[in-house]
């Protein structure tokens, strides 16, 4: 076996939940390997530098991980710290993801200050979102909604809320508990109401597909049963095409030897969108598997010619 490396350098973002997330691998492997050295590089990316413009417009979530890939493939950094759902689903030729983390909780948080659900909403209220999957989600089921961009962090996202902009903003509820304001959530969405992002709500660790000693070193922070449901929502994503900026959700559960597996597709609007779940026995199928055969359970219901509307008459084949 290769010797375990003595410092070990984490490429990160600098939004402050990025940084919680590189700073909770940091102490998980401290806690681990007490005589462990570990510092953070922290990088501002594509996606942080550009706040005026939709990311499926400029490349998608993808934007969040290029400069954090580059850190690795130069040597500044040993590995980088993910939100999955940011994760491209094809990895670039010589990188891998090391380890998935246990989830926190996947599902989409409704946040308002007047208002207790989106059916309370009245007609032309604004909703905030920075996702095409919520906001299909969103027209779908609340057509006399408004639905207007809302980027930046978590923070710049709440105050645009508090000073009025919004009648109600979408968030990721993992996203706001690990900031410690999970208060501000004033209703958890259930995933029949709005089927989270593949990966939603557990952390990738990446590193170089050579670096096996990484490997050994980060086993201890992979959780088996969250990397299973991640590993099929994003076989789901993969295998309609792969892009962040589809308007896709998925999300899976395991229970014991089985999982269940939901996803969406909806065109941007939400006047066109199916939904379909299954399931299956894993011991019998790997979860790859399951994840398409999910995706063609859509596609024979349609998905293709809606994605193909959105990216292109290649999407969802």
């Amino acid at each position: 076996m290769t010797p375990y490396p003595t410092k070990l350098v984490i490429a990160t973002r600098e939004s402050a939940l990025a940084l919680w997330q590189a700073q909770h691998v940091r102490d998980r492997l401290l806690a681990q390997y007490p005589g462990l050295q570990v510092e953070l590089l922290g990088m501002t990316t594509q996606g942080d530098q550009n706040l005026t413009t939709s990311l499926a417009k400029i490349g998608g979530k993808g934007l969040f991980v290029k400069e954090l890939e580059l850190a690795l493939e130069d040597g500044r950094a040993d590995i980088a710290v993910h939100s999955m759902k940011d994760v491209p689903v094809q990895l670039p030729e010589g990188f891998i993801l090391a380890a998935i983390s246990a989830r926190e909780d996947a599902r989409d948080a409704f946040v308002s200050n007047q208002y207790r659900n989106l059916h309370e909403l009245p007609s032309g209220g604004i909703v905030g979102t920075s996702s095409v999957r919520r906001e299909s989600q969103i027209r779908a089921r609340f057509p006399t909604l408004t639905v207007e961009p809302l980027r930046g962090n978590v923070h710049t996202r709440l105050r645009r809320l508090d000073e009025g902009r919004f009648a109600a903003i979408i968030l990721a509820a993992a996203g706001l508990k690990r900031l410690d304001l999970a208060h501000r959530i004033t209703a958890a969405m259930s995933v029949e109401d709005s089927i989270p992002a593949a990966g939603q709500g557990a952390l990738g660790i990446e590193c170089l597909s050579h670096r096996t000693e990484l490997l050994d070193l980060l086993r201890p922070l992979h959780d088996a049963h969250s990397a299973l449901c991640v590993r099929a929502e994003r076989a789901v994503s993969l295998a309609l095409g792969g892009s962040c900026t589809l308007p896709l959700g998925v999300h899976a559960q395991l229970s014991e030897f089985e999982i269940k597996i939901s996803a969406m597709v909806a065109s941007p609007d939400g006047t066109h969108h199916v939904r379909a779940e299954l399931v299956r026995d894993v011991r019998s199928e790997p979860p790859e598997q399951i994840g398409i055969a999910l995706a063609d359970k859509l596609r024979s219901m349609g998905a293709a010619s809606i994605l193909s509307a959105v990216t292109g008459p290649d999407a969802g084949r």
